[in-house]
């Protein structure tokens, strides 16, 4: 069992940016916050790379610890950020296009989830997991995934549909 060198780590990171990107993406909402999460956990990857001890694995492994990275980023915006009410209404300015409205529209309806729930509908949807592949990133069992991804859907669905918010 040989460890992954630095150099192979390099590679994987940069064969596989795009997917942390919008990981990390679908957490922050912002590219800058996005980027920093995911240099973070680019960083803790390699503090720890000695951890990781089969190259099959490196995607899972990494995947879990941008996940973590950006929870972690939301736990510490949330206590510190101070929501500027005219900042968010700029942010959102309507731009007019139905395109643009539906965007706008699935991540007010990811907003309804937790942070931890968003990850069932990224990798699902986003990122194209399959039920098993998320079972075994998750460590949790495929039928708890599978009830967890569609009651988040079903609450994002009657959100698409009423525009209501069902806690």
């Amino acid at each position: 069992m040989k460890h992954i060198s630095k150099r192979e780590y390099a590679q994987l990171i940069t064969e596989n940016r795009q997917r942390f990107y919008r990981i990390a993406y679908s957490y922050a909402r912002n590219e800058h916050d996005a980027l920093d999460i995911v240099s973070e956990a680019t960083y803790k990857g390699l503090k720890n790379l000695k951890n990781l001890r089969e190259h099959e694995y490196f995607l899972t492994w990494m995947t879990r610890i941008v996940i973590n990275t950006a929870l972690d980023d939301l736990r510490k915006r949330a206590r510190t950020e101070v929501c500027d009410a005219d900042a968010i209404e700029r942010e959102s300015g309507a731009s007019g296009s139905a395109a643009d409205e539906t965007y706008m529209d699935l991540y007010a309806a990811m907003d309804l989830l937790k942070p931890e729930e968003r990850i069932y509908i990224v990798l699902k949807y986003f990122e194209e997991y399959s039920f098993r592949d998320m079972a075994v990133l998750l460590e949790l069992p495929e039928s708890t995934i599978k009830s967890r991804t569609y009651e988040c859907l079903k609450r994002m669905r009657l959100y698409m549909e009423g525009g209501k918010r069902h806690d």
